[in-house]
């Protein structure tokens, strides 16, 4: 056999022997991943619900991954709003109900309602310390800020709307409708024409969060100040828009959105999302279904063309809206309480259209989001007991 021959023949054995074994690794392949194809849907990446959990806290491991595994992208234009090389964060755990979060661009912390324990709580973004920052807080749920940082709460003890003023005065904005006492307002926002707009579902009427209707067994006195005077309900659950004058009028009536809690505009101010829950104590009305509606916003600040935006189910599972907010691009960002479904736990993603695009997932039932930061780029969940926060590729549309 020739020099060349014998070259010629080593080559075949090369390919012969590279083309075995890429027919036996692509069978390993195959065999590895027979269970995975069996499954019904692509293989989950990690989750909360791993053995040991996964520790958020500082203490916790570092995230090691290029994408946080616990963000995922259900539509490949999700990629374009999540922030890649970046963690969820857990800043902070140890109240009872973690609501109503809100940034203030001028002091630059981030305030959240902890309402059984009657106070507000603070993050500061200079050195992430915590403290209380109001207490008691009238038993307060949702806080924003308005356009002349402002902040505004709605107190479910003493059932209205507050504003507190940059000199340190508290100014009531509403406490009633037609002189007849409001629930427990919920969620507030404020528009760029002067206005506030917030919802009344009945949650304040509560032990655990509020005060009790007066006339039941429980008895709403005890623990509140000599000269509390309980109240009954007097109101279906409607939303409300307070005009710069000082009138409050009626945008939403029970009948079209039973049960109204968040709520946010859009980033042109044409459109308005209403979140939809549950029934609540001593609610007598339609209750709702954990849905979210759309209402288009006309220049008299009359709504119309109402649709329900989306149902809130995904892969079976009803992940019941709470708090809602908008991207600049004008994707709604929503709270998602699934309960014991802990993989869907968290906040999901919304384009305009409706249409699902991501999820993060938390270990907690998650109550309320808002975008904060210097850049308003971050996302900040209050969830259960705990404050999260996650750095995004967008920026929330309004003020905290």
């Amino acid at each position: 056999m020739t020099r060349q021959q014998t070259r010629e023949q080593d080559a075949a054995l090369s390919r012969r022997t590279l083309v075995q074994g890429l027919a036996l690794g692509a069978a390993a392949t195959m065999a590895g991943t027979g269970t995975a194809l069996a499954q019904t849907g692509p293989a989950a990446p990690p989750t909360t619900i791993t053995t040991p959990p996964r520790d958020f806290s500082p203490r916790g491991a570092p995230t090691t991954y290029f994408w946080d595994p616990d963000i995922i992208a259900v539509d490949p234009s999700f990629n374009d709003l999540a922030q890649p090389n970046t963690a969820i964060r857990r800043l902070y755990t140890g109240v009872l109900w973690a609501e109503g979060p809100a940034w203030s661009a001028q002091g630059r912390y981030l305030l959240w309602s902890d309402i059984p324990n009657n106070r507000q709580m603070r993050w500061s973004e200079d050195d992430g310390h915590v403290s209380v920052f109001r207490m008691p807080s009238n038993y307060s749920n949702g806080n924003s800020f308005d356009f002349q940082g402002r902040q505004l709460s709605c107190e479910h003890l003493t059932r209205r709307v507050t504003r507190y003023e940059n000199d340190g005065t508290a100014t009531i904005l509403c406490d009633n409708y037609n002189g007849k006492k409001l629930n427990s307002p919920n969620d507030v926002v404020a528009h760029p024409d002067g206005s506030y707009w917030f919802t009344d579902p009945p949650y304040g009427g509560q032990l655990y969060e509020g005060e009790p209707d007066s006339g039941g067994k429980l008895n709403p006195r005890i623990g509140q100040p000599a000269d509390f005077m309980p109240k009954k309900r007097e109101l279906p659950t409607n939303c409300y828009r307070i005009d710069p004058s000082g009138r409050v009028d009626l945008v939403v009536t029970e009948d079209q959105v039973p049960d109204p809690n968040g709520l946010c505009f859009s980033p042109d101010y044409k459109k308005l999302y209403v979140v939809s829950t549950g029934k609540g104590p001593g609610d007598t009305g339609p209750g709702g279904k954990g849905e979210v509606f759309v209402f288009d916003v006309g220049s008299d600040n009359k709504l119309s063309n109402q649709k329900r935006f989306s149902d809130f189910m995904i892969d079976g599972v009803k992940c019941g809206p709470d708090g809602v907010r908008c991207d600049v691009n004008g994707n709604v960002w929503a709270s998602s309480n699934a309960g014991r479904a802990v993989g869907y736990n968290g906040a999901t993603v919304w384009s305009p259209e409706g249409k699902l695009l991501g999820r993060i997932r938390l270990p907690e039932v998650c109550g309320n989001i808002t975008f904060g930061g210097p850049k308003r780029n971050r996302l900040f969940m209050a969830a259960s007991q705990s404050l999260y926060a996650v750095y995004t590729a967008t920026q929330g549309a309004g003020p905290g």
